[in-house]
């Protein structure tokens, strides 16, 4: 089996409803923007997957991409995160790519990846993971709806220069919940962007006054109180700290970076994105010594609906499924799991606060092609022929023929 075939898509779904990430101050987003990743076997196989996007930032990826991938074996794990790999040398984190090559996995074997990392099937409890920064009454609002659809979890955003206003809306919900749901707390300091509005910049002992606030309030942990590279400050918050201590959802530094962060625990937490922290592979390798440590895993999910899907299943494949929940973004009525799957056949929608693994082999899901054409754009295409053109327009027919000896090798 090799790889015949690659292509890439924008894709851009329009919001009900604008949105105001907590992540991005003063940032109104109307769309859920990514690219979109199509390969196909010469045995037919089709695996996709998804990188969260901006905008059309990936115009140039695909000439990159094409001729590292063309040709080979796409069932050969560990020479695609190589490939990967190579590739980020050049400036593209592209770690979100690989998942598209365990969904052809899959379905060569006919098993779903969760099956392929020895997880097992079911159902997974979710939180609902709330988007922006709301005041305390709109805050209460939105957590009683969640407990009526049966979350047993939620994750409030605080965001602001005066402590004291981010101590209002948890204050508020945790009264209000009086103990009855889960509840998380997301500082957004992991990754902080200004490049619209300033946004406060905590230090260690903001971090420690609202940790100790946190625990009084009855929060279940608190998420990136400090910026993701500074490890010594994460330790000593984590040694401190008597509320959980979570993060990890942007280190694209895949497994060795975590490595580091276990070996000087930083975390009780730890919450990387496949899609980001270096695909399946590591995310799964991540998982299993975060868990032999006796932390928790629960990976980030927050991108779009094979985005969660791929994040699903190495959480259906964790000891942490039977004692912890996963992040379920929702803050209707801007953003939906309609939205955020609009391009799936089935999306991911919870009932009593439960998600179904996916069943079928490979990530389990199907494209919706009539949505995708009203919503997404293919802007490459390459096959094993247009490579050769390509070579051809590129280094000249000597080249091209050299190159082709040197890869039969």
């Amino acid at each position: 089996m090799k790889v015949e075939r690659v292509e890439l898509y924008h894709v851009s779904v329009p919001l009900k409803k604008i949105f105001k990430p907590a992540w991005i101050p003063g940032y109104p987003q109307l769309h859920n923007r990514f690219t979109l990743l199509r390969i196909i076997t010469d045995d037919g196989i089709e695996g996709f997957s998804s990188g969260a996007a901006m905008g059309r930032e990936r115009e140039g990826l695909g000439h990159l991409l094409g001729p590292y991938l063309i040709g080979t074996n796409p069932g050969d794990i560990t020479l695609i995160q190589q490939r990967l790999r190579e590739m980020s040398y050049l400036g593209w984190r592209n770690y979100w790519i690989e998942p598209a090559f365990w969904d052809i996995l899959g379905k060569e074997k006919g098993k779903p990846i969760w099956a392929l990392l020895g997880g097992r099937g079911g159902e997974v409890k979710v939180y609902a993971s709330f988007g922006e920064v709301m005041g305390p009454e709109e805050a209460v609002e939105k957590s009683f709806l969640a407990m009526e659809e049966g979350f047993e979890g939620i994750k409030l955003r605080v965001h602001d220069f005066d402590e004291e206003i981010d101590k209002a809306q948890v204050k508020a919900v945790s009264q209000a919940l009086k103990g009855e749901m889960k509840i998380g707390v997301d500082a957004n300091q992991g990754w902080r962007v200004t490049v619209i509005k300033d946004a406060p910049l905590w230090d260690l002992d903001r971090a420690k006054r609202f940790s100790d606030f946190c625990y009084d309030a009855g929060v279940e942990w608190l998420e990136e109180p400090l910026p993701m590279d500074d490890y010594d400050a994460q330790s000593q918050l984590k040694r401190y700290s008597k509320v959980k201590i979570a993060g990890g959802e942007l280190n694209s530094g895949g497994y060795p970076e975590f490595k580091i962060m276990m070996e000087k625990d930083c975390y009780h937490i730890y919450q990387p994105d496949a899609t980001f922290c270096g695909g399946i592979s590591q995310c799964f390798k991540i998982m299993k010594e975060c868990e032999e440590k006796g932390n928790i895993f629960t990976p980030h999910t927050w991108t779009n609906g094979i985005g969660f899907a791929i994040n699903l299943h190495i959480f259906a494949a964790s000891k942490s499924r039977d004692h912890f929940l996963l992040e379920y973004p929702y803050h209707p009525p801007s953003w939906t799991p309609e939205v955020r799957d609009a391009i799936l056949e089935t999306p991911f929608l919870q009932k009593r606060g439960k998600v179904k693994v996916p069943e079928k082999p490979g990530l389990g899901v199907e494209i919706n092609w009539k949505t995708l054409r009203k919503y997404g754009k293919r802007f490459f295409k390459m096959t094993k022929r247009s490579l050769i053109f390509y070579s051809l327009k590129e280094r000249g027919l000597k080249e091209t023929i050299e190159l082709g000896r040197i890869m039969k090798r």
